[in-house]
Parts: C-alpha cells; sequence; structure tokens
C-alpha cells in the first residue's frame, strides 16, 4: 500500500511544487549538476579542435591567434558558464519541475514509489535540504510556497529566511529610529484584536485586501485557519508593512522637497512611506513650518539615520579635537530654535591666516575650525562659517540660522553619497 502523506501534512490537493519535487527525486538521473556538464563540454570542444588541429591548420592557426584553442580559454569559459548557471539556478529547478510534470502528464502511469512502497514528497527531503531550497526562492515566492501545507507555512514563515530579504532591499534605509517605530506598530497593535471576526480587520485583513493574490492570499484560505495567523511581530510581517506602505517609518532625505534650492546639500529626518508600483516613496516632513508632503522620492535620495540622534536634539561633537583641512563633516542647522536640525555637508578649510601651505599649515593646532560649504559662491553669506573646537555649543542667530553638532565623515561611501547630488550649478 502506499503511503499518502499528504493528509499528513495538510497539502493542498491542488499543489503541483510539492509533487513535482517527488518526480524531481524519483528521476534523479536528471539532475545531474550543471556545473560539471559545463566543464566536461568545455573540456569536449577543446579536445575537438585540437583534433581537428592536424586536418584544417589554417583554420587552427587563426584560432590560435584569437587565443581559441587554449585550454584556459575554455577553462574561464566553462566558469563563465557555471556562474550563469548559478545565477539562473531557481530558474532551472523550476524547468525540470516543470519537465517533470509534463514528463508525468505524457506517462499516464502514477510514479512508482521508492522503497517500500512510500511516496516521496518534499517534504522527504533532509531539513538542511530543504533549508538550502527556501533560501533561495524570492519574497513572492516564498509566500506561495507558505500555501502549500502547515509545515511549509511555518518554514516559509521563519524569520531568519526573512531576515535575509529585509537587510538586501531595507537594510540601508531602516536604523534604529525604524526599528522603534516598529516595536512600537507591534506593541499597539497587540492591545486590540489582530483579526476582527470574520472581517479579516486589522493588519492582515488590510494586507490582503490590497496585496496580489499571488502574495498573501495564502496567509487566510478560510475561517477555520485564524488560528494560523501570521504573527504580527514576525519580519515576514514587517515586511509585508513596509512593501505596501502600511508602515511610515523614519529615515532621512537628501535634497529634500524635490531639491528646491533652499535644501540643496543637506538631509532632512522624514516618515516615510513605500509604493510598490513606482518603487518610489512618499515623505511627510515635520509639522514645524509649512507642512510639507513629497512624492516620487527614489532610493537614492534616502538613507539611515547615521546618529541616534533626534532632530531637536544638539550632537554630541567627539571629533572635534581631530578636525583639519580637507576632512569631510555634516553639520546640523536649522533656521530658528522652533525647527528641527537638517544635516549639511562641508568641508574643513584652512583659517584666513594660513597659507594653505600643507608643509607650513598649523590650522590642526587651533582652537578655531574653519568649515566651508563649496557649493555656495565664494561671496555668498553660507559659504563659511568657523566653530571653536573646545567649547562647540550651538551658535547663531534668527538671520543665519543656528549650527549645532558635526559629525566627521570617514567612509568613503557616505561621501560619495553627499557628491553624487552635488548640484550643477553655483548656489547663492
Amino acid at each position: 500500500m502506499v503511503l499518502n502523506r499528504a493528509s499528513h501534512y495538510g497539502y493542498l490537493d491542488n499543489n503541483i511544487f510539492c509533487r513535482s519535487c517527488s518526480w524531481m527525486i524519483q528521476y534523479n538521473h536528471l539532475s545531474i549538476p550543471f556545473k560539471y556538464s559545463c566543464f566536461l563540454l568545455a573540456i569536449l570542444l577543446s579536445f575537438l579542435l585540437v583534433l581537428k588541429s592536424y586536418f584544417v591548420k589554417p583554420l587552427v592557426s587563426k584560432l590560435s591567434e584569437m587565443g581559441l584553442v587554449f585550454p584556459m580559454f575554455w577553462v574561464r569559459l566553462s566558469n563563465s558558464l557555471v556562474a550563469c548557471m548559478e545565477k539562473m539556478r531557481k530558474c532551472v529547478i523550476f524547468s525540470i519541475l516543470e519537465f517533470l510534470v509534463l514528463l508525468k502528464g505524457h506517462s499516464g502511469a502514477p510514479v512508482e514509489s521508492v522503497g517500500e512502497g512510500v511516496e516521496v514528497s518534499l517534504l522527504d527531503l533532509p531539513e538542511l535540504a530543504l533549508e538550502c531550497i527556501l533560501e533561495q526562492l524570492s519574497p513572492a515566492e516564498l509566500c506561495s510556497m507558505a500555501g502549500a501545507c502547515r509545515y511549509l507555512r511555518d518554514k516559509c514563515r521563519s524569520d531568519r529566511l526573512w531576515q535575509k530579504h529585509m537587510e538586501k532591499k531595507w537594510g540601508r534605509v531602516i536604523g534604529k529610529a525604524a526599528h522603534r517605530e516598529w516595536h512600537w506598530h507591534i506593541s499597539n497593535n497587540k492591545r486590540r484584536s489582530f483579526i476582527g471576526g470574520s472581517k479579516n480587520e486589522g493588519i492582515l485583513g488590510f494586507i490582503l485586501s490590497v496585496l496580489p493574490l499571488s502574495l498573501v492570499r495564502f496567509l487566510l484560505h478560510d475561517e477555520r485557519k485564524c488560528e494560523g495567523s501570521l504573527p504580527v511581530d514576525s519580519i515576514m510581517a514587517w515586511y509585508l508593512s513596509l512593501e505596501i506602505g502600511q508602515f511610515w517609518f523614519p529615515a532621512q532625505v537628501y535634497n529634500r522637497e524635490n531639491g528646491h534650492a533652499g535644501f540643496m546639500m543637506s538631509c532632512y529626518d522624514a516618515e516615510l512611506c513605500y509604493n510598490s508600483t513606482t518603487n518610489t516613496f512618499q515623505a511627510r516632513y515635520s509639522p514645524h513650518g509649512r507642512h510639507i508632503m513629497e512624492e516620487n522620492i527614489s532610493w537614492d535620495r534616502l538613507r539611515a539615520p547615521p546618529v541616534d540622534t533626534s532632530a531637536y536634539v544638539l550632537h554630541g561633537s567627539e571629533c572635534l579635537d581631530g578636525l583639519k583641512p580637507g576632512d569631510h563633516f555634516e553639520i546640523q542647522w536649522r533656521r530658528n530654535k522652533e525647527y528641527p536640525y537638517g544635516w549639511w555637508y562641508g568641508v574643513v578649510g584652512h583659517l584666513e591666516s594660513c597659507d594653505r601651505n600643507e608643509n607650513n599649515c598649523t590650522c590642526h593646532d587651533s582652537d578655531i575650525v574653519m568649515l566651508e560649504f563649496n557649493q555656495y559662491h565664494p561671496d555668498s553669506r553660507w559659504r563659511r562659517t568657523t566653530v571653536n573646537r573646545k567649547c562647540h555649543h550651538e551658535e547663531g542667530n534668527e538671520a543665519d540660522g543656528f549650527y549645532g553638532g558635526i559629525r566627521k565623515l570617514y567612509k568613503e561611501e557616505e561621501i560619495a553619497a553627499w557628491k553624487s547630488i552635488w548640484p550643477t550649478k553655483v548656489l547663492d
């Protein structure tokens, strides 16, 4: 008697993936590693060319000039093919599955069981092998796979799997402030029902109402499965909330208000919401001053806050003693004391008393540090300012604004990000 494990694991009757994998296991002679096949193919081609050289010398001479008869060429070619196949391994896996589905359809007979009459399925794979397969799946594929059965649903919702996808897509814009906001969001939603009755209210109900069916319809097959709902505190729930634009998270925006001249070469705190249709963001800035909403913000204009300092708090400047001409920095600045700080990019310059000769420069020994903002015209009042490295505090006035804390830029990628948004013309 063939043991049917579908009922044991809660299979959906129309699930093709698990059955396909069982057929792939049955026909394991078709799953020869592609990298070895590519290498053998390259060696065979090399051998045929060398053999042909005894008969067609002019051709071989021409190929020699092109470097095509040397074994190293074919080794490199095989390596390239292997790299290509590695990138396409998921497509290959699913192609094999489709082939096996067709093969079974044409055979017209059920797959013979392996061993003692037990039908092999995806769930018969070792734990490590199954996890390796799941690690190769995209978020949408994980969601689809989770609809196969209860066992795979739990596997595909694993925080370990979704943490990788979170870091890959959202890592550069999600910082400590966003994590705190999400935890507050979780606590707030735990106070009320996660799913309200049969109307699918709450976070999961909202997700199901706006996401494509192919992405998360597995989350609620019928009312009886409410007890297996997606945990609100899971990384998968966070990822989906970000993806559908339900969760507004704190981050920073370069050149706010679509590059308004008054904000060029600055970076301000904002609440952001993702639009998956346009792959852009919507931002809402601090309510102080004008109430501003901005749309169609691209990924390259965003960053996670580099320091965990509120936009209304003076940043502790720990780098002042080491600042010297040529160092790149960011400094807090705000129009008045009711406004939040923004971060502005600049470069440490030489004092007016310095002859700018590197061998004779003593600017680093002075208590005064010259800060230059070269995006402005040399005669602009915004071009330069000075701070005292020994007793630095917020300095300024209502006319020129107030300068706050300073942070030195050490990483080349941070400096490159600022240079990538440099204005096309000098600012006044």
